[in-house]
């Protein structure tokens, strides 16, 4: 047990923490308040400053709590109908998609993070959305899709984000159904990198650490969705997105 405090201390005295402090904080407000934004925006983040072995699974770990945390109300408020397919498709995807984070290489890796998060974030910024209809088919092959990028990248929102949010809902039905969605994909998510080895002690001290940062901006987000209007946020929110996306392709 004493190699834990051990590496909590080495990770306080470098510079990454700091920039890793300031970048939850972000991710916080922006689940709180829209819903999505952990992974989009930490995945990407700590691949930079840790590479992704170590930055993907301390995200899957504080993802899975502020998932729970959040998943009860959204159950209530969600579209059932189309969440519970596109999570279990997602959910049984995600395995075969972690195998890609255990295997490949580790620059690589993180420019194609990058490289997703730019594009997902430049879609966004562009206004474009899916406007078809959303039959069963399709919410699976969704699902499949974003369970693949889940295990591979720790990103499942990009496809699911597009795809839901042209949907006829409510602002708030929109927030729910993103909750349970994520909520729905977060347990499984940890297992196949906790059975490679990579829920190491490098992981956990990070996770100690950055955890309580989140957990204080999530419900902080969440009261920001009530006063500040979405398009303030949510633009400036996506700026730094592809800002992040842009800098752990190029870094």
């Amino acid at each position: 047990m004493t190699q834990l405090p051990a590496e909590i201390l080495v990770l306080l005295s470098g510079w990454r923490i700091f920039a890793a402090l300031a970048v939850t904080a972000l991710a916080g407000l922006m689940r709180g308040y829209s819903g999505f934004g952990t992974a989009v925006i930490l995945a990407p983040a700590y691949s930079v400053l840790w590479g992704p072995r170590v930055g993907v699974p301390v995200m899957l770990l504080m993802e899975l709590v502020v998932s729970l945390q959040l998943v009860p109300k959204a159950f209530a408020e969600a579209n059932r109908r189309v969440i519970l397919p596109i999570g279990a498709a997602a959910t049984l995807a995600t395995p075969l998609g972690a195998f890609v984070l255990l295997t490949a290489d580790q620059d690589l890796l993180r420019r194609s993070i990058g490289g997703f998060v730019l594009v997902f974030g430049l879609l966004m910024l562009s206004g474009w959305r899916y406007h078809g209809s959303r039959p069963l088919p399709l919410n699976i092959a969704i699902g499949t899709l974003a369970g693949l990028l889940k295990g591979a990248t720790g990103m499942s929102g990009p496809p699911v984000i597009l795809y839901l949010l042209a949907g006829p809902e409510a602002a708030r039905q929109h927030r729910a159904n993103l909750i349970l969605f994520f909520g729905t994909i977060a347990v499984v998510s940890v297992i196949p990198p906790a059975l490679g080895g990579l829920m190491g002690w490098a992981v956990l001290a990070k996770v100690l650490v950055l955890l309580p940062v989140l957990m204080l901006c999530v419900p902080l987000g969440a009261k920001l969705f009530r006063v500040l209007p979405e398009r303030w946020y949510k633009r400036a929110a996506l700026v730094f997105l592809v800002s992040t996306g842009t800098i752990a392709l190029l870094a």
